[in-house]
């Protein structure tokens, strides 16, 4: 089974997306699952059958209620955090529009829960939040919402769709996009008379790398994730970029690609020149190095900005945000990295009703609005993330404020624009957080200095292929 987003954030995200406890709980999660994902196998009856809500349910697809005025109870999970907070408080907004619905939200340790719930089928709740790189593991027990997200889907980012399918069918509900972005010091580069602005590949940002170390020596200027998991998942985000992903829509092994080879010579290049700091993300290395201006760019998912927001204090209001540099002239400025979406169990009792709950949220105007607008958990809006639902996502209407913690930048300008860039994508492998044992360690092995560029390539192909692949 794999993992997403990460995503380093609290769920997803940081605390008020607190990324360190994501990353631990991310970790714990690979640790605790098999390396193929858990030996779920269909259990449950596909059946056309009836909901509580008189909802017909054919062949293991969901429906919507016909009720006029649906009613019942929903038990609902969500991971511990600021994104809890905000999903529960709108919740009053969903019962202003659903007023016989009601909505038991819960905080759980997902990672540590849900698998075995699944599998006994006891006390299943009606929806969970999940990260995208889990949803094909666990789809055996997940209806298949294409019917309900059907006229949705024109309007939600196709990488979100895309992660999310298997097939024909579409097991999660689309929640955020995650856009790619190139963060920087502005203030340090500009001392050193460098005008980030003018990035636009990837090879002005190793240039200007090299042009900032000339100037402070001592500097390691861009970030080199020294955490397998978060390294995979970075690498996985430039690859997005490039149009590819490690398989292909039939599912096929395709990392032995020019694409892949590209990405680990440009990450190669950065740890052989000196211009790389290694260090996990956001730990007291790598903040040190951000707070000192050694550190100065670092390509990223959008909830980095909760750096800048939280933990960033000697260099508050000096950080910026633009779109990834581009891998050739003219190319994508983005690419996905990590992601979370809404999944609705089987064996839930009221899964048609945990329905309208996510419809709500994501679909409608006062759902993402009182989920992205300024609210009690975050006064200027949820920043850490931008809606998949394009609708919601108009550059021309913010659902979030400037960053002030980032010189009053108007973030939501530069993430929208990121995201409108990301290229689709292909559904998630059931077995990509098993891959970090040989993807992710064999990067760390090329950052170390002891495979090359090919030779993490063909490793890592020859290891996926056998022991996971094979293994199905």
């Amino acid at each position: 089974m794999h993992l997403l987003h990460p995503g380093q954030r609290r769920a997803s995200h940081v605390g008020a997306h607190r990324p360190l406890t994501r990353t631990v709980g991310l970790l714990a999660a690979v640790t605790v699952l098999a390396a193929c994902g858990p030996s779920i196998s269909t259990s449950t009856d596909d059946s056309a059958s009836s909901s509580s809500s008189g909802a017909a349910v054919d062949a293991g697809k969901l429906q919507a209620p016909t009720d006029e005025s649906p009613s019942g109870e929903i038990t609902i999970w969500d991971r511990s955090g600021d994104l809890f907070d905000v999903f529960d408080a709108a919740i009053a907004a969903f019962n202003e529009k659903y007023p016989n619905i009601t909505v038991h939200h819960e905080a759980v340790d997902i990672s540590a829960k849900l698998q075995n719930t699944l599998i006994t089928g006891s006390d299943v709740p009606d929806g969970v939040f999940l990260d995208d790189a889990l949803v094909a593991g666990y789809a055996d027990y997940l209806w298949d919402l294409s019917d309900v997200l059907d006229p949705y889907l024109d309007d939600i980012a196709q990488q979100k769709v895309d992660v999310n399918s298997i097939g024909d069918s579409i097991y999660g509900v689309p929640y955020d996009l995650d856009p790619g972005l190139l963060f920087y010091n502005e203030t340090a580069l500009a001392a050193a008379g460098i005008d980030a602005t003018a990035i636009e590949t990837y090879d002005d940002l190793l240039e200007a790398a090299r042009q900032y170390k000339a100037a402070v020596p001592d500097s390691e200027p861009i970030h080199l994730e020294q955490g397998a998991y978060l390294a995979q998942l970075q690498l996985e985000m430039y690859a997005n970029q490039l149009g590819t992903a490690m398989t292909d829509a039939d599912g096929q092994l395709q990392l032995d690609s020019p694409e892949y080879e590209q990405i680990l010579t440009f990450l190669d290049a950065v740890s052989s020149e000196g211009l790389g700091t290694r260090a996990e993300y956001l730990t007291q290395t790598d903040i040190g190095a951000l707070e000192s201006g050694s550190e100065v760019f670092y390509p990223w998912a959008i909830w980095f900005d909760f750096a800048p927001q939280q933990q960033l204090t000697e260099t508050y209001g000096q950080w910026r945000a633009m779109e990834l540099p581009a891998w050739e002239e003219g190319g994508a400025r983005s690419g996905a990295m990590g992601g979370s979406s809404f999944v609705l169990p089987k064996d839930g009792e009221n899964s048609e009703l945990a329905w309208l709950f996510y419809e709500f949220l994501m679909f409608d105007e006062a759902g993402y609005t009182a989920v992205y607008g300024p609210n009690d958990v975050y006064p200027n809006g949820l920043n850490t993330s931008i809606p998949s639902y394009l609708p919601a996502a108009d550059p021309d209407v913010p659902l979030f404020g400037t960053v002030d913690a980032m010189g009053g930048q108007d973030l939501w300008a530069v993430a929208t624009e990121a995201g409108s860039q990301i290229p689709g994508s292909v559904p998630t492998p059931s077995w990509w957080s098993g891959a970090v044992d040989y993807l992710g360690n064999n990067l760390q092995l090329m950052l170390d200095g002891d495979l090359s560029p090919r030779e993490v390539i063909e490793q890592s192909t020859a290891e996926i292929q056998t022991n996971l692949i094979d293994r199905l």
